[in-house]
């Protein structure tokens, strides 16, 4: 059989007689087996039956003549793949560009709707006369039987918003591909094979990368439903792996320092573990909305092993107390290390940090918000419902609505394309479970423009976020029949002073105007009214109550501190040009943040005259010694006031939350900040208490600067002062902070940070 017919399976060059040339001939080079591609970081693989064409040959012998040369006719050896490169280095044009050079490691990090290349290394050069080359990406979920299949095609020209690869450069056997993803591609893990043959179709080959690829959402790209056109909020709500997290009451707002630690080493993994965790369809993946909706299920434990146990018990013995936490690392890579076993205990803040990390790790811009005096609906009605008996004494067993002091939840900005035009931007989404949403412990994402609208009726759980920020607190007295009538509403009673860390600083930002109206407007009356159509009592509206008496609390300065006497002002206003007569009952209780009442520790009642037009102060004094065994987490009490004017029998009535203020934490770098060089902080703190803290333990962290570690001090004496020197080396350049809190049984919320900015070695 003579060599055109057939490709030699040993030779680099082949002869072939029908064409003759009368030349010297030079030296025959010796016929050596060509050298198989080697799985350097990956594996290479043969279909089956492609050897038989090559075996056509084997055991032949030629005859040359000796005055002849064979000239090639494109039989050229099959082609296949020797390595592939990522270019995955933090460094390199693809992690630069796809804003992903932050991440730990040197995966290749993405995110979709953007080029990015690969260089491919052959066992010969690449021919388009001749050859075939396209890639194969398969997301991990695959050996799940549950996945998503993409071919990529090698084209010409690329196009948009489509799985596209070019050729843009070949060196040799080298060849440079950039590649093209939509803007809607699933995120997630993807395994990459790049499969080689001829154009008819056979002598196949493929190659596994070694290496995965990941994918993440894209706030940069405008095809993409996370699209968030202002730079500065990219690098605040992708970007910034800290953050400030309020809490306290509206009137003594607390903010403590968060490491959120989305680009910290195991992050990433450990997010990508939750999201196979949730088994959710990869084909659902590419949609914020329910990526997100997955993620607000799969944060809390409650229904699905996810990552945290809330505990709102006050026992944290056999875990960590939720005040103790001041990053999400340790809690995301301890759920991840142990394959998905909750993490215990968290609250309504740790949620939210918890949230944050992961949203902002995934590419959709985030932030945690705090809503101070926040409603819990527990009947769908719209309304903070408080029922009286017939001596207007709380029903406590029917008392199931509360408001919290704070609850904290988080907004997350992307298109709402499956809502009515204008819903788009930040959506609210809960972690916290409170109440089920659609057999589920979840909530949002809820559109914040559809929240301040009344709108409820548009999805993901918009009346129950309705009903936390802007609800009217309705008071129900009983009949003797046993029916309840409404004697009062509070129009201004939840809803107060939502809070946000600003854009580039460690500012609070107030964006109560995204959530609701002004208080009082006709703007803001429509909304609620529109909302309470479309709960359970929608009549609460039709008969309004008149009022020429007011009774407000307030609280002096920066309001009590632990450990000393908490004094309030009551302020009664007669705003009628006649004498009014009214006795005012209190009553105060130890409460927590949720609402929940632990029990009422004073009462007393207080006769009020007012002259006309009269405004009257009384000073409301609870002691130290009539709380200090009573605390509970967020050292919170409410004050709720009710009386009836005598005259008109108007019902006068009030609820104020206030919380004890807990020393910080004081923190003084020493030393040069340098990378690479040994650094010391000094942590002080005195314990405010004329009473011992018992098993105080302090947490200290610094993402660049050292590992999260736990320090055992002991026991604290009364007004006593504890100084720590922490020693570390910094490991990543500019602006750090150093956080630490206290855990102990009688304090909680304390804690402390120090700005630190490090500098190249």
């Amino acid at each position: 059989m003579c060599p055109c017919c057939c490709k030699h399976p040993n030779a680099t060059s082949y002869d072939v007689t029908d064409k003759v040339e009368f030349t010297k001939l030079p030296t025959p080079a010796a016929i050596v087996d060509p050298p198989k591609p080697k799985p350097e970081n990956g594996e290479a693989k043969e279909t089956d039956g492609n050897d038989t064409y090559f075996k056509l040959c084997e055991n032949m012998t030629l005859s040359l003549a000796s005055n002849l040369i064979f000239t090639p006719l494109l039989l050229e050896g099959k082609l296949s793949v020797c390595s592939v490169d990522l270019l995955s280095s933090k460094a390199g044009q693809n992690r630069q560009e796809h804003h992903t050079d932050l991440y730990h490691g040197d995966e290749l990090i993405l995110r979709r709707g953007q080029t990015f290349q690969i260089e491919v290394e052959l066992n010969r050069p690449f021919s388009t006369d001749t050859d075939k080359l396209y890639l194969e990406l398969k997301t991990d979920s695959f050996k799940s039987n549950r996945w998503t299949h993409v071919i990529i095609p090698l084209v010409k020209h690329l196009e948009d918003e489509r799985w596209e690869a070019k050729i843009v450069e070949q060196n040799g056997n080298k060849i440079k591909l950039s590649i093209n993803s939509p803007a809607n591609a699933v995120i997630g893990l993807y395994e990459l094979t790049v499969t080689t043959s001829s154009l008819k179709g056979d002598a196949t080959t493929t190659y596994t990368s070694s290496k995965n690829i990941v994918m993440l959402f894209n706030p940069w790209c405008e095809e993409d439903s996370v699209f968030l056109d202002n730079e500065e909020e990219r690098k605040e709500y992708v970007l910034n792996d800290t953050g400030r997290i309020y809490y306290g009451t509206e009137k003594q707002i607390g903010a403590r320092t968060w490491n959120f630690g989305q680009f910290h080493e195991g992050i990433l993994e450990a997010c990508l573990f939750i999201m196979e965790k949730s088994e959710m369809p990869p084909s659902g993946r590419g949609d914020p909305v329910n990526v997100v909706r997955v993620i607000s299920a799969m944060i809390n434990a409650q229904d699905d092993y996810g990552v945290l146990v809330g505990n709102w018990s006050g026992d944290y013995s056999d875990g960590v107390s939720p005040t103790a936490w001041s990053s999400s690392v340790e809690i995301l890579r301890k759920y991840h290390s142990t394959n998905g076993t909750p993490v215990s205990y968290g609250q309504c803040w740790v949620f939210s940090g918890i949230t944050t990390t992961v949203l902002r790790c995934l590419g959709i811009p985030s932030r945690s918000v705090t809503n101070f005096q926040s409603a819990h609906d527990t009947d769908v009605s719209l309304t903070t419902d408080v029922y009286l008996n017939e001596n207007l004494e709380p029903i406590d067993y029917l008392n199931r609505d509360s408001v919290w002091n704070f609850h904290v939840w988080n907004d997350c900005w992307m298109a709402r394309p499956d809502l009515p035009p204008g819903n788009g931007g930040w959506q609210a989404v809960d972690a916290t479970p409170q109440e089920t949403s659609q057999g589920t412990f979840r909530c949002g994402p809820a559109s914040v423009n559809a929240i301040r609208s009344g709108h409820v009726y548009l999805k993901h759980d918009t009346p129950f976020v309705f009903a936390e920020v802007n609800s009217d607190k309705i008071y129900w007295q009983r009949n003797l029949d046993g029916t309840f009538k409404q004697i009062y509403s509070e129009k201004k009673a939840v809803g107060h002073c939502i809070s946000t860390k600003a854009v580039g600083s460690d500012k609070r930002a107030d964006i109560t105007s995204l959530y609701k109206h002004e208080e009082g407007t006709e703007e803001e009356r429509i909304a609620v009214e529109t909302a309470s159509r479309y709960g359970s009592k929608p009549d609460v509206y039709s008969t309004p109550v008149a009022e020429d008496v007011s009774v407000e609390v307030k609280v002096d300065g920066e309001g009590p501190r632990v450990g000393a006497d908490a004094q309030l002002k009551i302020l009664v206003k007669n705003l009628s040009s006649q004498p009014r007569q009214a006795t005012i009952h209190s009553q105060v209780a130890v409460m927590y943040y949720t609402g929940v009442l632990k029990g009422t520790i004073k009462k007393e009642q207080m006769p009020v005259e007012l002259s006309p037009n009269e405004e009257k102060t009384i000073d409301w004094v609870l002691t130290y010694q009539q709380y200090q065994s009573q605390l509970v987490d967020q050292a919170a009490f409410m004050l709720t006031l009710c009386g009836r004017v005598t005259e008109t029998k108007q019902v006068l009535a009030n609820q104020t939350t206030f919380r004890l203020r807990t020393p910080d934490i004081t923190i003084t770098p020493i030393g040069d900040a340098v990378v690479g060089k040994e650094m010391a902080a000094k942590i002080t703190f005195t314990n405010p208490l004329p009473s011992t803290l018992k098993g105080v333990v302090f947490r200290v962290e610094g993402l660049g600067l050292q590992e999260g570690h736990e320090v055992v001090v002991g026991d604290v004496g009364a007004h006593s002062k504890v100084t720590l020197t922490e020693h570390f080396i910094p490991s990543q350049p500019g602006p750090r902070k150093l956080v630490a809190s206290l855990d102990c049984e009688q304090l909680s919320q304390v804690h402390g940070v120090a700005d630190i900015v490090v500098l190249e070695q």
